[in-house]
């Protein structure tokens, strides 16, 4: 397993991983990370001093096959980042398998899916990590690879992944409507892993809902969204103008919400009085003005924004889950996947490295589905997805 997990150091750092805060910023990770070399750690002795040659800095291409694996980044989506950034926090905590709580299993409590993992005596990271190589540290904190999760949007997390700043590109839109490619070129270019769905819903104000708006038909939707209706009373509500809010042009959650409702991910949208970057930002505009309705993501729903009913072609899709048809399910016309993009290099011809391998299998889990997808309101994918999305991965060693 040594051997492997050396060999496997020097081939997972195709991609640099660029600090905003400089060099120092580096040097502070690596201070952070608990890893040491102790041939490198020790002053240096006179001879030493002397004959040693003069020091370069080297890519991570570079990189010693005695060196640690390279952190793991990736940004985008903030409609994926409270499953990745959920996952990741849990990854880098590392914790034992008698926590309970969080991973593993004690007198009081089991996490989900723990069985079904047979119940392995290693810590949360040190068991995903070792099925694709990696050595467990067997150390609160200090995984095999660390993981770092950016907040952006869909449109730059798939142009961060595009140019190599991150190993990963969360985004809630599919990469074509992203970038503007073709899927001819995403195919030969990028991996699409989904890590489960997301009932993207219409939301409306509190005073809207309770004043009898609890649902709207698709039609209406785009009426609003194209300014063909302007007020509340013309949908069964009360004299009063509608507040349109929408997701920042480039995020996924716009363009998701155009391709699907709209019909396509440049259709106008000429009804919208304010746009905001960030799902909570969307949220927070809809809690404090009267009169609105917005698109969003589930996760970000609750009593003071409200989802609706939304009728398409005579079925009502309800935001509750008891319903004959619901905003959950996998027919619901806004459905949408929620995607991380890596990149196929000529190092990396399967799209996929190990330590990509060994993170996004942890979300492929039981485990995974429950913590990070369900219990953030979305929607885990069926079992023949998951099949599907983990034979992208590398085979296990």
């Amino acid at each position: 397993m040594a051997q492997d997990s050396k060999k496997l150091a020097g081939s997972v750092s195709r991609r640099q991983f660029l600090v905003a805060s400089s060099a120092a910023g580096v040097a502070g990770l690596a201070g952070c990370s608990g890893q040491s070399n102790p041939e490198t750690d020790a002053p240096a002795t006179e001879e030493e001093e002397t004959d040693a040659p003069e020091t370069t800095t080297s890519t991570p291409e570079e990189t010693s096959e005695s060196s640690a694996p390279q952190m793991l980044t990736a940004e985008g989506s903030s409609t994926v980042y409270p499953i990745a950034n959920k996952g990741s926090s849990y990854w880098n905590s590392n914790a034992p398998p008698s926590d309970g709580e969080y991973w593993g299993s004690n007198d009081e409590s089991t996490v989900p899916g723990w069985d079904e993992l047979g119940a392995p005596d290693m810590r949360l990271a040190d068991y995903f990590a070792s099925l694709y190589g990696f050595e467990p540290t067997e150390t609160q904190a200090n995984p095999a690879f660390a993981t770092s999760i950016g907040l952006s949007h869909s449109g730059t997390g798939c142009k961060s992944v595009r140019d190599g700043l991150v190993d990963i590109g969360n985004s809630s839109g599919p990469i074509t409507a992203e970038l503007g490619i073709s899927e001819e070129e995403r195919d030969a270019n990028y991996v699409d892993h989904v890590l489960g769905r997301d009932g993207q819903p219409v939301v409306v104000s509190k005073d809207v809902y309770d004043a009898g708006v609890t649902e709207l038909t698709g039609e209406e939707v785009r009426q609003i969204y194209q300014d063909e209706i302007t007020n509340w009373s013309e949908v069964g509500g009360h004299d009063q103008e509608i507040y349109v809010v929408g997701r920042a042009e480039g995020s996924g959650t716009d363009t998701s919400f155009r391709l699907n409702m709209l019909g396509s991910a440049d259709a106008s949208m000429e009804g919208v009085d304010t746009r905001k970057g960030q799902n909570q930002q969307v949220a927070t505009v809809v809690q404090q003005n009267d009169g609105a309705i917005a698109y969003m993501a589930l996760a970000f729903t609750g009593p003071e924004v409200q989802p609706i009913g939304i009728e398409f072609e005579g079925t009502l899709y309800a935001p509750d889950k008891s319903a004959e048809h619901t905003i959950f399910d996998s027919d619901y016309p806004l459905n949408r996947d929620l995607h991380q993009y890596t990149t196929i290099t000529e190092d990396t011809p399967s799209g996929t490295d190990m330590r990509e391998a060994a993170f996004m299998n942890m979300f492929l889990t039981t485990f995974g589905q429950k913590v990070f997808v369900e219990d953030n309101n979305y929607i885990p994918l069926p079992d023949k997805d998951l099949q599907s999305e983990k034979d992208k991965l590398p085979s296990q060693v």
